[in-house]
């Protein structure tokens, strides 16, 4: 039994990676600058007689984060989360924006797209805050580091309960100067019970599709927080991982799993008022940082019911990306917590390892033995060797002061025997 090898190495915090039909792999970094990493977003391409090294590159100067890469009839598509485009790039270099213009900046971005059985792209559109109220938590996320940000934008039309939270306001002189910030509006901006807020497209918390060329864009499904991997299944069902909701900002929550949803047109996803369909004023999301949540919105009973997940992941193991196995199983990468950001200081590390979905019962198992990852965030089967491929961000934690990062940690690896018995191939 062979032993998991490092194909490509050296690399800046990747997040993302495709194969062509002949077993050649594209990799996105992120170009998140931690530690000192030269900035932009960058795709490396590695072939067989590259495999060892940090490939090379051929498309640099994305918008940072990339979240996502697609490959569709010889196209790439890249997800800048940071500019809210995806950029089609054709082989011969060629750059064209076919989606522009979404929210942000925010705590987080578009993400992955996926070319559907109808032949449209479909992509997550993230929050623009932890739980629909825009809080000083925004210092605390490691890319973004400001305020203003952009305020979350609903894709159904909403009635707001007149929740608000209360802050110190950090544009005032005054150390006692106050905020008060409601729900779906910029920090500092009050809300009333029964105001309404109309659905709009681009919207937040969503999965969204258009054409190929960015045209007719629409909204596929709201009130997913942050649906980062999406993909389909060879039966055409559409799922998406939704990262749930943290322990911190004006509107804390505990114990909120990360979520894998069936997406189904016309549906409502919960966020941010249900967590796969369990209401959040339920005592299991009682918060240490805060008071339990309550309803941010009013008239639930006017939104489609909210729908319960197909598997509910343990809380804070950040959940990204999947890959789809011929055996009718799903391989998960578990990017791990980001405590203290995401959740008090004491609680345990979770995730950083994969996990196995059967499709058939949604049951879930760990899967063992593989590559020793610092972050694994993304994974494919090789379309020629019916190896596993995992991403490993490199090594990332978060910190009382800040995020502290290693530049050039990031690898591909390939595990050939990954799953005994239950082999692929």
């Amino acid at each position: 039994m062979s032993e998991p090898v490092i194909v490509m190495d050296g690399l800046d915090f990747p997040t993302s990676l495709v194969f062509d039909a002949d077993g050649a792999v594209y990799v996105a970094e992120s170009g998140l600058p931690f530690g000192g990493a030269r900035p932009g977003g960058r795709v490396r391409l590695l072939t067989e007689s590259d495999r060892g090294t940090a490939g090379t590159v051929v498309v640099d100067g994305l918008a940072a984060p990339v979240t996502g890469l697609c490959l569709h009839d010889g196209a790439l598509y890249a997800s800048e989360g940071g500019a809210g485009r995806i950029t089609r790039i054709d082989a011969d270099g060629t750059r064209t924006p076919v989606v522009d213009g979404m929210p942000g900046p925010g705590n987080y971005h578009t993400n992955t797209a996926a070319v559907g059985p109808d032949g449209k792209l479909y992509f997550g559109q993230g929050a623009m805050s932890n739980l629909g109220v825009i809080g000083l938590d925004a210092y605390e996320v490691g890319w973004l580091k400001r305020l203003p940000h952009a305020h979350d934008v609903p894709g159904l039309d909403i009635t707001l309960a007149g929740a608000h939270a209360v802050t110190t306001d950090p544009f005032d002189d005054d150390p006692d100067a106050t905020a008060t910030t409601g729900a779906f509006v910029p920090f500092g901006t009050k809300t009333a019970a029964g105001q309404k807020i109309p659905a709009a497209v681009p919207c937040t918390s969503a999965v969204l599709r258009c054409d190929l060329d960015g045209s007719n864009l629409e909204l596929v499904a709201w009130g997913l927080r942050n649906a980062f991997g999406l993909g389909f299944l060879p039966d055409g069902r559409l799922l998406a991982l939704d990262q749930g909701a943290d322990d911190r900002g004006s509107r804390p929550i505990g114990n909120a799993p990360d979520l894998l949803f069936e997406v189904v047109e016309g549906r409502w996803y919960g966020w941010p008022d249900f967590i796969s369909g369990v209401p959040v004023t339920d005592p299991v999301f009682r918060p240490v940082r805060g008071p339990q949540p309550g309803f941010v919105l009013a008239e639930h009973e006017e939104l489609p019911a909210p729908e319960a997940a197909l598997v509910e992941f343990d809380p804070h193991v950040a959940a990204t990306k999947f890959a789809a196995t011929p055996s009718g199983r799903l391989v998960v990468t578990l990017f791990g917590d980001e405590t203290p950001m995401t959740a008090p200081p004491g609680h345990p590390t979770v995730g950083r390892g994969l996990l196995l979905v059967d499709t058939g019962d949604w049951s879930t198992r760990p899967l063992t033995g593989g590559p020793k990852v610092h972050r694994p965030i993304d994974v494919a089967v090789g379309p020629t060797d019916g190896a596993l491929y995992v991403l490993d961000f490199g090594r990332f934690e978060m910190s009382d002061s800040g995020v502290r990062a290693e530049p050039g940690t990031g690898c591909l690896w390939r595990w050939d025997d990954w799953e005994g018995d239950d082999h692929d191939r």
